[in-house]
Formats: structure tokens, C-alpha cells, sequence
């Protein structure tokens, strides 16, 4: 025990540079080391200018056509179809988020048929920034504390949907569940997992790191359905009792727009079991109006049907405030 967690903490790096000598594999809450094992993982790479992956077993590069081939094989042919949807739809293995074209209306449903989950890390749940508004611009996560190297498991069992690396999230696992919920992390240092693989609930799928825009090694986990980041804890109870906040969740637009929490407190979660309590919820919740060129006090007061008073009121701003460009202002 001692050697495993010695190689995890201390050589995480030359699994990434010699990852095509071994794959993980996961035996109770211990990992081991295969050399004769038959799985192959691919990591995304960019070959001039072009997205592209390579074998790190063979170190064989495939074009993303290729790729996305061989991630359709692996979808069932059949008993995926339930009430007219098909739970492989948008089932690419080459982004985190392939909705980008799909608008979806609120409020919409999300269900469990679960009353618990896992955490994500072995420890006590230390947050360091939440979900909402915070200086460097909006937060669609929930980040945790952890040391490099630090185990990194999976909430609900599910079927890993993206193995790979963005800009922004570094090294990143995304996990889609029976729901249709989606769990992303991010800033990993090495996977434990590849590209459909199904996964258990509380399955190692990588180790906690800091790649990526990360300042400090943390876990960034994002919950997602269909492309729409949803707050982590509206769902997720991480106050110890690792429940779910219901078998059935309404997401109004509160629930899915930062500018509406600030990522430095905790949200006062209410959760929302039914579409008739989830209208009244969205039909009361605060408006906000995004400062295009030319906007004044006066032209939004005008425009919102309210007084200017009003607003510097709900914006903690004085009359004579200058608005800037892209400044987001409360209007209701």
C-alpha cells in the first residue's frame, strides 16, 4: 500500500509521458498496473492546426473522423430507446460539450432514481470557489481542494463519454449518467479511464492536478444536462450526508446562471419537485440586462418600466455611476 501510493503522488508525471506502457485498471479501491492488457486509449492531440488523436499504445495518429468512428461502434444498437429518446444521442467522444447547438427551454426536468451519491475525493469536501459571479468572470463549477496526485471518483456510475484535454479544463473525464446528467472533471493530472468505459459509482477515473487555467491543484466538477451547467449544489448535498436534493429536480434559469450566486458564499438551495412550483419560482426570479453601447440609467429605466432610483437600488450603485460595456445589470 505504501509503494501505490508513493508511484501515485510522486510519479503521476511519467505515467503521462510513458502512458503507452501501461493501463489502469481498478480492483476495490486499489488501483493496478496491466502491461498485457488489450485496452487502447487515444489522447487528443492538434496536428497542424487540425484536432487529431493519438494511440498511446501503439503511438499510431488517427484523424477525428477516425476517431469518432470508433466511438460509434461502441454505442448499443439497441435497448437505448426509451419515450422516443435516445440516451446515445450526441454521444461524441471528441468535446466536452457537444449541445452547443441544442436550446433548452426552462424550467426543465432532471431525475434520480437514487437518493445518494459519492463524493469525488476521499476527503472531507473542502471548497474553495463555487458555482456563480466571481472576478476572473463567471464560474459553472464547483471546485474542491486536493493534493496532485489525490484519487478523483466518479459520483454516480455511468459510461465515460470524453477522455481528454481543453484549454481551459486541462486534463478532463466527462461521465454521463442514466439521466442524462453529466459530471465533468477537470485540472486532472493523468485518467484512469478511456472513452466508453462503464463505470461504477465511485470509480477512480483520474488523479486530482492542476492542469489546464488552474491556479493550485483542485477539482473542478461541473454538472451538466444537455449542454446546461447546472449548480452543483442544487443537486448535490456535500455537507456530509452525500444525498441528492430529490428524485425529481426542476432547473429553473436561478439554478443555471452564475450571474445569480456568487462563487465566494453558499447558496440558500430550495429545491424545486414540481413544473407548477418551478414557474412560479422562475416567474419571480431576479431579470438582469447585459450594458451594451450607447445604454444610460435613464434609457433603462425607460426601457424596463422602472425608476432610476430602482435600479441603482438593485445594483448598489449611485445615480452618476458610469455604465461600462458588458457590465450586467439586475433590473427585476
Amino acid at each position: 500500500m505504501h509503494y501505490l501510493l508513493l508511484f501515485k503522488k510522486v510519479t503521476f508525471t511519467f505515467i503521462f509521458v510513458f502512458a503507452s506502457s501501461f493501463i489502469f485498471a481498478q480492483e476495490a479501491d486499489s488501483l493496478v498496473i496491466e502491461t498485457d492488457s488489450t485496452d487502447v486509449f487515444f489522447e487528443k492531440i492538434r496536428l497542424d492546426n487540425d484536432v487529431a488523436y493519438r494511440n498511446e499504445t501503439t503511438g499510431e495518429i488517427i484523424s477525428q473522423q477516425s476517431y469518432t468512428v470508433l466511438c460509434e461502434a461502441n454505442i448499443p444498437a439497441d435497448g437505448t430507446e426509451h419515450e422516443g429518446h435516445n440516451h446515445y444521442d450526441y454521444w461524441q467522444c471528441d468535446m466536452i460539450n457537444p449541445y452547443k447547438d441544442v436550446v433548452l427551454p426552462t424550467p426543465f426536468k432532471i431525475e434520480f432514481d437514487q437518493t445518494t451519491f459519492t463524493h469525488p475525493v476521499d476527503h472531507k469536501i473542502v471548497v474553495t470557489s463555487r458555482f456563480g459571479r466571481r472576478r476572473r468572470g463567471p464560474h459553472r463549477g464547483f471546485d474542491v481542494d486536493l493534493v496532485t496526485g489525490d484519487f478523483v471518483r466518479s459520483v454516480l456510475p455511468g459510461k465515460v463519454r470524453f477522455v481528454g484535454y481543453s484549454r481551459g479544463h486541462g486534463k478532463t473525464v466527462v461521465v454521463r449518467h442514466a439521466n442524462d446528467v453529466e459530471t465533468v472533471y477537470a485540472h486532472l493530472s493523468a485518467y484512469t479511464v478511456k472513452t466508453n468505459d462503464v463505470i461504477k459509482e465511485g470509480q477512480i477515473i483520474g488523479f486530482g492536478g492542476n492542469t489546464g487555467n488552474s491556479r493550485g491543484s483542485h477539482l473542478h466538477l461541473e454538472v451538466r444536462y444537455k449542454g446546461v451547467c447546472i449548480h452543483p449544489e442544487y443537486v448535490f448535498n456535500f455537507d456530509g450526508s452525500k444525498t441528492i436534493n430529490g428524485s425529481e429536480l426542476w432547473v429553473t434559469n436561478s439554478w443555471k446562471s452564475p450571474r445569480m450566486h456568487s462563487s465566494y458564499k453558499k447558496s440558500k438551495i430550495k429545491p424545486l419537485s414540481s413544473e407548477e412550483t418551478a414557474l412560479v419560482s422562475q416567474k419571480n426570479e431576479p431579470k438582469f440586462h447585459k450594458v451594451r453601447r450607447g445604454d444610460t440609467l435613464s434609457q433603462l429605466a425607460r426601457s424596463y418600466s422602472l425608476r432610476i432610483s430602482e435600479i441603482c437600488s438593485l445594483n448598489s450603485i449611485s445615480k452618476r455611476s458610469i455604465l461600462r460595456i458588458g457590465q450586467i445589470i439586475q433590473i427585476r
